[in-house]
């Protein structure tokens, strides 16, 4: 359940700073409500900004060597913009709501505060059988937060299933976009040697 502290507007105008490409976004009510998303899941943590999450796929999983999580949410949001457009132009016939993909690029991964939270993080590996490991992870708990500031159900969708959840349904064309515009920024890092060895995800696997 959310308890967040208080959402002042110096936390929105530092969302903004931190994820510049939310200007992108053409509606203004969806813009507001992207950061106003990210507003929540900031002040429902312990992290005052998302440059303070650990720059890591899942906690302490293919982890960058430099920098935070804002350069994985804006590299995914690059990414995903510039397959929809070249692939637009190429296929006249597709039909992307760019929008919605920027929104959902976005807002993939805005469960990560709650994830990444270490006080979280020490209640679950302190008692794993209590509440499990993590409780939920953070594309469940990305939905909680779209849905409570009025995000609509198809940027919600891109936070659910932007990973290994949403090989249980069918993806969205936007979310389609966002999930291999996430597993690319990944794979190039490693291919580029941008990840910490040790935290390589075949080495994390949990049996």
């Amino acid at each position: 359940m959310l308890k967040p502290s208080a959402i002042t507007d110096d936390l929105r105008a530092r969302v903004r700073a931190e994820l510049p490409e939310v200007e992108e976004i053409r509606d203004p009510e969806l813009r507001a409500k992207v950061v106003e998303a990210w507003a929540l899941a900031l002040a429902s943590s312990s992290f005052a900004a998302i440059r303070e999450i650990e720059p890591s796929g899942n906690p302490g999983v293919n982890t960058l060597r430099h920098g935070s999580q804002t350069d994985h949410v804006r590299g995914v949001t690059r990414v995903a913009m510039r397959i929809a457009d070249e692939m637009s132009a190429l296929m006249p016939d597709l039909e992307v709501n760019r929008d919605i993909l920027i929104a959902g690029a976005l807002c993939h991964d805005i469960g990560k505060p709650w994830e990444f939270d270490p006080a979280n993080r020490r209640r679950w590996e302190s008692d794993p059988r209590a509440a499990g490991l993590p409780a939920v992870r953070h594309p469940a708990f990305g939905v909680h937060v779209c849905f409570t500031v009025g995000l609509p159900e198809e940027v919600a969708h891109c936070a659910a299933a932007h990973s290994g959840e949403g090989e249980l349904l069918v993806r969205s064309l936007e979310n389609t976009i966002v999930h291999h515009a996430d597993y690319a920024f990944w794979a190039v890092c490693r291919a580029g040697d941008l990840l910490v060895p040790e935290t390589l995800a075949e080495l994390k696997v949990r049996h």
